[in-house]
């Protein structure tokens, strides 16, 4: 820790400031399930619309099974946060691609999504209020006093680029295939699903590596967030 930095509070279920950010992470992702229930419905809308065609079908399927999920879910009586957050972007996209009967605008709603949050995200870190540092703070209690240590600055800077990498490529790669139009439809769907859990999953990889790294106590005075 840095010298002059206010001592670390103990956070309940972690000692270090990684652990923290580690488990953090997992639950604002919804870990495994949550990606695979995000990745479902637009996987059956491209499989169906490759098949058939058929837009409205397409799109009906696509919602079916995020239904489909969210029922499951209430069934086992378990949070039903990363589903519902399927079954709505599926409706926005519905709206998107029935309002222009276009099937590539049902991906046009992701890549606005993904742009905004890429923005949001480098923005923060350029602004050295870190998107990730605010995740630590909302456990300590005190939304700010991570700021007041260097290093910990850092590593969240390092760690929110690296979840805002997955946002850029996304936006990189899948705008100039909706610029090609429906011809682009499959390319899209296939783009969407191997740019979205396989990349985020290799992004927390990078983020786990980094969180290796560093054992930061989150109470007293440890050693220095730098340090390896």
């Amino acid at each position: 820790m840095s010298e002059g930095s206010p001592p670390r509070q103990q956070v309940p279920g972690y000692d270090t400031v990684e652990q923290l950010i580690r488990g953090q992470l997992s639950t604002a992702l919804g870990g495994r399930r949550g990606i695979a229930e995000g990745a479902v419905p637009t996987a059956a809308f491209t499989v169906c619309w490759i098949a058939t065609h058929d837009l409205r079908l397409a799109l009906g399927l696509g919602a079916g099974l995020a239904v489909l999920l969210l029922v499951v879910r209430l069934l086992q009586r378990q949070p039903v946060k990363f589903v519902l957050n399927s079954l709505i972007g599926i409706g926005i996209a519905a709206v998107f691609a029935l309002r222009s009967g276009e099937a590539q605008d049902a991906f046009l709603p992701g890549i606005i999504y993904n742009a905004v949050y890429a923005v949001v995200l480098v923005g923060s870190v350029l602004v050295r209020w870190p998107v990730v540092g605010f995740l630590i703070g909302s456990v300590t209690g005190d939304p700010t006093a991570w700021h007041a240590d260097k290093g910990l600055v850092g590593l969240c800077n390092r760690l929110t680029l690296l979840l805002a990498l997955p946002c850029v490529l996304r936006v990189v790669v899948q705008y100039p295939l909706w610029l090609g139009g429906e011809d682009m439809v499959a390319w899209l769907g296939t783009a969407k699903l191997v740019l979205g859990w396989p990349l985020q999953v290799a992004a927390l990889a990078g983020m786990v590596w980094l969180l290796g790294r560093n054992q930061t106590p989150l109470a007293g005075r440890g050693p220095a967030l730098g340090a390896t």
